[in-house]
C-alpha cells in the first residue's frame, strides 16, 4: 500500500513539474517577443541606426542637426510611443549586423523590406514607396540604354545593398566605399571613375540636384524593381513591432507621413508610385 502511494505521489510531482515547466517555458517565450519593447519602455530610450548621409532620408542640416524623412519619421514614432530616439551613425552595410548584436534597437535608413532580409529580421508596415532608377552620365547614358547594358560597368554602391545585388545580377561590377556621403559616389560617376549608381529614385532625384556641376543625370527611360522602406528590427521583437505599426498607422491616417514626405521629397513617397515600373525577374532578394 505505502508502495502505491509513493507511486502515486512521484506521479503527481511530476506531473506538476512538468506543467510548471511548461507554463514556465510559455511564460518566457512571451517575455522574450516584448523584451525588447519593455527593456525600451525601462530606459525611455529606443536606439535607432542611421546613415546621416542620405539626402532627404537621414542627412545633416545648416545647423549641423540631424534629420530627414527617415529620421522625421522615427522621432515622430518615438514622440508618439513616449521614449527618446538616440540615433547612432554607421554605414549601410552595418546597420543589421548592429541589430543582431544587441548595438541598436532599429534601423531606419531607406531599408529595403525583401524576402531574405524577412527570413533574420522583423519590419514594420512600409512607411515609403519607391522604385529604383539610375545616376548616369548626361552625354551618353554612360552607355546604358537598358539593364542589361550594365555588363561590365562599374557600379558605386554599399555591399550589401539591394541596388548592388541589381548591378552584380545583370553583369556590373560594384565599388564600393563604405559610410560615404553622396558627393563621393556622384563625383565618380562625374569623373568617370564609375559608369553608374543604381539606387532609390528619390534618392537619386535630389543627389543629382544637390549638385548642378556635376554632369550626370537620372535615367530618362529605366523605371524598375518597385520597392518598400521600413523599419527594421529583431526577428523576436514582436511587441516592438506591433507598436512602431500602430503608430504609423495612426501617423498614415492623421496625414502625417504625407507631410513629412511631402517635405523632404517633394512628392508623396508615403504612397505608392503611379504608371509602369518593370519587374525584374530572377533576383534572390
Amino acid at each position: 500500500m505505502k508502495k502505491i502511494l509513493l507511486l502515486a505521489s512521484f506521479v503527481f510531482i511530476l506531473f506538476v513539474v512538468t506543467a510548471c515547466g511548461n507554463e514556465s517555458e510559455e511564460n518566457s517565450t512571451g517575455e522574450l517577443k516584448s523584451e525588447k519593447w519593455e527593456n525600451i519602455q525601462d530606459e525611455g530610450v529606443i536606439v535607432a541606426a542611421t546613415s546621416g548621409t542620405l539626402i532627404a532620408s537621414s542627412t545633416y542640416d545648416d545647423n549641423d542637426e540631424l534629420t530627414g524623412y527617415d529620421v522625421e519619421v522615427m522621432k515622430e514614432v518615438g514622440k508618439r510611443l513616449g521614449v527618446e530616439v538616440q540615433f547612432e551613425i554607421m554605414g549601410i552595410d552595418s546597420m543589421l549586423a548592429a541589430i543582431e548584436s544587441g548595438r541598436v534597437d532599429v534601423a531606419v535608413n531607406d531599408i529595403e523590406v525583401t524576402d531574405n532580409r524577412k527570413e533574420k529580421f522583423a519590419f514594420s508596415d512600409p512607411y515609403k514607396y519607391s522604385y529604383t532608377t539610375m545616376v548616369v552620365r548626361k552625354g551618353d547614358n554612360s552607355g546604358i540604354e537598358s539593364l542589361e547594358d550594365l555588363e561590365g560597368k562599374k557600379a558605386g554602391g554599399g555591399a550589401t545593398t539591394v541596388f548592388s545585388q541589381i548591378a552584380e545580377h545583370f553583369g556590373a561590377e560594384v565599388v564600393t566605399y563604405g559610410n560615404a556621403p553622396n558627393e563621393a559616389y556622384l563625383r565618380d560617376v562625374d569623373n568617370g571613375n564609375t559608369d553608374v549608381i543604381v539606387n532609390d529614385y528619390y534618392l537619386s532625384k535630389f543627389g543629382v540636384a544637390a549638385f548642378p556641376d556635376f554632369d550626370i543625370h537620372l535615367h530618362p527611360d529605366l523605371k524598375f524593381h518597385p520597392t518598400e522602406q521600413a523599419v527594421a528590427m529583431d526577428k523576436e521583437a514582436e511587441t516592438l513591432q506591433q507598436k512602431i505599426n500602430e503608430t504609423l498607422t495612426e501617423m498614415r491616417e492623421d496625414g502625417t507621413l504625407s507631410e513629412l514626405a511631402i517635405e523632404f521629397y517633394q512628392e508623396d513617397a508615403s504612397k505608392k508610385p503611379e504608371g509602369d515600373i518593370q519587374e525584374i525577374e530572377g533576383l534572390d532578394l
